[in-house]
């Protein structure tokens, strides 16, 4: 890491020069972009029914659509990602809202964070219980509080002041999570046991004014205990944005991508490297897009040695919308201004 940190110092020197403010290229047609997650992990096809593929496909590519919509009408980037979570918080495939994971007590703690990548306005929840769409009140903290994180009981109290839907803990409940917990405590196993897959989800989008956002929902590991906290509400472990560089959000084991501090790293390397500056061809465009997967592929890498795993998803300024993942596979879609719309599952897709 450290000689690739040497690189992208020499590249942010290099991007000064080259890529400086005044010979910055204006594109004719605004471009936007979107990419979402619904989780990585042990994802193979052996694993999966044809059925099963069909309905997790829809779901990604409804959520996707959802997402797209918002940018193809002129909309902001925070609205499409706010769009792609809600419905993805509400469909019990995923970890988070409706069918999160059963903590060690038979609840569930939700976490949520936000991000506007125009002026790195953020707005994150921890561990609340009770309402329905928690991507909505990180939102709201970030717009209507004049704080980052809310937690707990706090949290819930600020989101009925501002009148989010609340429901009782009950309403997360599925019967597949609720026999992963059943293995956790019967044969004594740890949640990466059960949880072969993390189910997080998340979007990144770029909208036609040039505006980046991130988002990123999940409840959690199975079983867990202590009101543990993963990467999923951290700015810049589990959710980053910023206009000058890219904007990430995260799925995995979230101990590794808080201690290797991923998303904010994945967006200073790229602003070290000159990637969110315009170049003046669309040959340097495609080479920014190299650049900024080697990017998140090193930073994976880095937490792989680690002893995590999991993956991320990236939209840059001028419109790259990438994946990496160091599991078998990723819940994954992505779609352009260019003509890209794709959903994908497995590793070789």
């Amino acid at each position: 890491m450290r000689g690739f940190f040497t690189a992208a110092a020499t590249g942010f020197a290099f991007a000064l020069t080259v890529f400086a403010p005044s010979a910055w290229a204006q594109e004719e047609e605004p471009r936007w972009s979107i990419a979402i997650h619904g989780g990585a992990g042990t994802i193979a096809r052996e694993n999966m029914s044809d059925e099963e593929d069909a309905a997790y496909r829809a779901s990604l590519q409804a959520a996707l659509d959802a997402g797209r919509k918002v940018l193809e009408d002129g909309g902001e980037a925070l609205d499409a990602v706010e769009a792609v979570i809600v419905m993805l918080e509400d469909d019990a495939r995923f970890n988070a809202g409706r069918g999160a994971v059963f903590t060690w007590d038979e609840t569930h703690e939700l976490d949520a964070s936000i991000m506007d990548g125009r002026n790195r306005d953020a707005g994150a929840v921890a561990g609340v219980t009770g309402i329905r769409n928690p991507i909505l009140l990180a939102r709201k903290v970030m717009t209507d509080s004049p704080h980052v994180m809310l937690a707990g009981e706090g949290a819930e109290e600020f989101a009925s002041e501002h009148g989010l839907e609340v429901v009782p803990n009950e309403w997360f409940d599925t019967d597949f999570r609720r026999r992963s917990l059943e293995r956790v405590k019967a044969d004594k196993l740890s949640a990466l046991d059960v949880d072969v897959k993390f189910g997080t989800v998340g979007a990144v989008a770029l909208d036609t004014h040039g505006n980046l956002a991130a988002g990123t929902s999940t409840g959690g590991m199975t079983g867990k205990r202590w009101g543990r906290i993963g990467d999923a509400p951290i700015i810049g472990a589990g959710t980053y944005a910023d206009n000058r560089s890219c904007a990430v959000s995260a799925t995995g084991w979230g101990e590794y991508f808080i201690r290797v501090g991923v998303a904010q790293q994945i967006c200073l390397a790229m602003r070290f490297m000159g990637v969110g500056a315009f170049g003046p061809s669309e040959q340097e465009r495609l080479q920014k897009g190299t650049m900024a997967q080697a990017v998140a592929d090193t930073v994976m890498d880095d937490v792989k040695e680690l002893g995590g795993d999991g993956g991320v998803i990236v939209v840059t300024p001028d419109g790259h919308a990438l994946y990496s993942f160091n599991t078998a596979g990723m819940y994954r879609g992505r779609a352009t201004s260019e003509g890209v719309n794709e959903v994908a599952i497995y590793g070789d897709e």
